[in-house]
């Protein structure tokens, strides 16, 4: 079964974003240490290394793609709790993401913005983010996750769509 895809395309000052959404009945410390602290975001996405402060490279270890490649990524802003923005450019492009945080009643809101290039392929990204944001979720929750093959191929029709549109 194929995940229901949530991204939308946006317009911004700078061109144009692919935004997520999630929500976490947890306090916004507990996301934001999520999505910060090293050993927990190696549960979802990546282990990294460095100081995790603004101007600062960090090295990033992709621990679920195939040879858990590294790669770079400098971080531009960090308040914490309530926004993380990083970039890191490599040989499948540049990749300048941000991630704000909002607690209201008791449920913490992650947005997810992914600041694109013009040739960026949101058909290829939007899965893979889709995917490692439930993966967020889950390491949260528990929450079973898809296999990788149920957003990629599964996802990449709904994005072709919204970039045609």
């Amino acid at each position: 079964m194929t995940p229901t895809p949530t991204g939308r395309l946006i317009a911004a000052a700078t061109g144009t974003d692919l935004e997520m959404t999630r929500e976490f009945k947890a306090p916004i410390e507990d996301v934001w240490a999520s999505i910060t602290e090293p050993e927990r975001t190696a549960r979802w996405f990546a282990h990294w290394t460095g100081e995790g402060k603004p101007g600062a490279n960090v090295r990033l270890t992709l621990v679920m793609e195939e040879g858990q490649p590294e790669s770079d990524m400098t971080i531009i802003a960090c308040e914490p709790p309530r926004r993380l923005e990083v970039e890191a450019v490599d040989e499948y492009g540049r990749w300048h993401l941000e991630a704000r945080l909002a607690e209201a009643g008791g449920v913490t809101t992650l947005t997810f913005l992914h600041h694109l290039d013009p040739d960026t392929d949101v058909s290829t990204t939007g899965p893979g983010w889709e995917y490692y944001l439930d993966r967020l979720v889950s390491s949260m929750t528990g929450a079973p996750v898809a296999d990788f093959d149920a957003y990629y191929p599964g996802q990449v029709e709904y994005y072709k769509g919204l970039s045609a549109s």
